[in-house]
């Protein structure tokens, strides 16, 4: 079966700029950003997150209003990333919305998976351990593997769920959950076999030779 790209676009970058990613990536990984951090029901609504993502780029929120709209309703909502969490009471605005409350939302356990990845989210280590706490067997096994190697090498072990969701992205797996060998196997890449030769390696090595490997690698970093 034919791999099919999916519609979340937080690695995406420019063809001719391939360091840097596309607005339409940089919208979805703050609308990620910002469910991580809101608390407030009311910081949570598309209007909100539109206002949060403007003042920190320095734009009017209106003018990416209907783009925060777009990812919610086509791309994060339907992944299962976001969810409607409930509805806040308007006296004010279209007749609709007054009778039906305004909607807001909150990351999915899918959805703090994919915050994980994301290097700018400040809270990573916290939402690792409230994804543990919601889950059980071979999962909580895995993750809790990642979680002690993040305690010693945390760019290492924060990598594991960037490839992880980059190959969601790309189409190579279907489902986030379940979080299993299966599937990390098939987010492996060329670097992932480099660190692990590294790792082996450097288990070998005599105390000495490890220091004397550490202070090489520190001084080419």
């Amino acid at each position: 079966m034919a791999e099919k790209k999916t519609k979340l676009s937080i690695f995406d970058t420019f063809k001719t700029k391939t360091e840097q990613i596309t607005g339409e990536a940089a919208r979805q990984r703050s609308i990620i950003q910002h469910l991580t951090n809101a608390s407030s029901s009311t910081a949570k609504t598309r209007t909100s997150i539109s206002q949060k993502i403007a003042e920190k780029n320095g734009i009017k929120w209106k003018n990416i209003y209907s783009g925060v709209f777009r990812d919610l309703d086509e791309v994060l909502i339907p992944l299962g990333l976001v969810e409607e969490e409930g509805r806040l009471p308007l006296k004010r605005g279209p007749k609709a919305l007054q009778q039906n409350g305004m909607p807001f939302y909150h990351l999915t356990n899918q959805g703090l998976l994919v915050a994980l990845s994301l290097r700018e989210v400040q809270s990573r280590e916290t939402i690792l351990q409230e994804i543990i706490s919601d889950t059980e067997g071979e999962e909580k096994q895995i993750l809790m593997i990642i979680q002690k190697l993040i305690s010693v090498a945390p760019a290492f072990g924060y990598s594991l769920f960037e490839r992880y969701i980059k190959t969601f992205c790309q189409g190579k797996i279907s489902d986030l959950r379940p979080f299993t060998i299966t599937n990390l196997k098939k987010s492996a890449d060329n670097s992932t076999k480099i660190q692990m030769e590294l790792l082996e390696g450097f288990s070998k090595l005599q105390k000495i030779e490890r220091e004397d490997a550490l202070v090489f690698l520190k001084k080419i970093e």
